[in-house]
């Protein structure tokens, strides 16, 4: 069991499942964000195209099992602090950082879903040149966005501000960049990525 920081619990399921095939594993849309991303950054690491991987979020433990010398169990424990985004690493010489995020809304993505700290994060990479971003999918579409964190900031402060409190579905299909499927990365969000960075060098 895992506790969040508001005292929520989450149970992780122990079921054993059969490993899925190459063919099934990218033809399957109902993988989650992070999995299709996990399977980019594997794909993207073994061909030295790019080193980014999931942040880990330090953890307590407060209750143990040991059912045996040789074995332990993680019965209870929690997120020691509030993450900052999902990912990080390096693509061509470039600091990447980005959160990850899914949702079940078709005509806007909610503000709600972004914190202020992650907010404060991404402007200080921001601030040291580095890439950030948000990937947005809009799960009932079957669509996935690259959005840029200037537009996030740019939403957020105005909703701090008395401003809607969300992005609307067509505000990200014409400012993001749009991140088809593909067999081998699946989510080959990396071409995106070199969308942006020939915005950059363009300016």
């Amino acid at each position: 069991m895992m506790r969040y920081p508001n005292g929520s619990k989450k149970r992780v399921s122990r079921a054993n499942t059969a490993p899925a095939s190459s063919a099934d594993k990218y033809s399957n849309r109902g993988m989650t964000l992070e999995e299709d991303l996990n399977a980019a950054n594997i794909y993207y690491l073994s061909r030295n195209i790019a080193s980014i991987h999931k942040k880990p979020t330090p953890v307590q433990i407060v209750n143990v099992d040991y059912p045996k010398r040789s074995a332990a169990v993680i019965k209870e424990a929690y997120f020691k602090q509030a993450s900052t985004t999902d990912y990080n690493g390096v693509y061509k010489g470039y600091h990447v950082d980005f959160e990850a995020k899914e949702t079940r809304n078709k005509t806007s993505f909610p503000l709600s879903n972004i914190h202020a700290h992650q907010i404060a994060h991404m402007e200080q990479v921001i601030h040291q040149r580095g890439l950030s971003f948000i990937i947005i999918r809009f799960a009932p579409l079957e669509e996935t966005y690259l959005m840029e964190s200037e537009y996030i900031i740019e939403y957020w402060n105005n909703q701090e501000r008395g401003g809607r409190k969300s992005i609307p579905y067509q505000t990200v299909k014409d400012k993001a960049y749009t991140i088809p499927f593909h067999f081998q990365a699946r989510l080959d969000y990396l071409k995106a990525v070199d969308m942006v960075l020939e915005k950059l060098e363009e300016n």
